[in-house]
């Protein structure tokens, strides 16, 4: 199962499956929202030149609310299941930075993390 599969099985629950890879769609207009990217990764490499069985990558994940509190609220929940993620062995990479966009008048925030999932 690929990490964008993963993620989205994980976080689904927490917005009624409002769940997306990279942007959410333009018609999506109800709240609350999480969006995730690839943003990089620590590559697995042995010296011995086996293929390793597991892979890394660091995904951002995003969350959008209509207020403040709501938008980190729902943050600290996507971090509380990213760390018990069935197939996903989740490190947090920092605390969470809030945003607010001034297009959309949408309060966020963004935290990343460093999964080990199965290639």
């Amino acid at each position: 199962m690929s990490v964008e599969t993963l993620l989205y099985t994980a976080l689904k629950n927490l917005t009624s499956n409002r769940v997306y890879r990279d942007i959410s769609p333009a018609e999506v207009t109800a709240l609350p929202r999480i969006t995730f990217i690839q943003v990089g990764g620590q590559a697995i490499n042995f010296l011995s030149g086996e293929t390793p069985s597991k892979k890394l990558a660091r995904m951002q994940i995003n969350v959008w609310h209509s207020r403040r509190d709501d938008a980190m609220a729902l943050m600290r929940q996507v971090e509380d299941t990213m760390r018990t993620a069935t197939g996903l062995q989740a490190t947090v990479l920092g605390a969470a930075i809030a945003v607010y966009e001034e297009d959309t008048k949408l309060y966020g925030a963004f935290q990343d993390f460093s999964v080990a999932y199965d290639d």
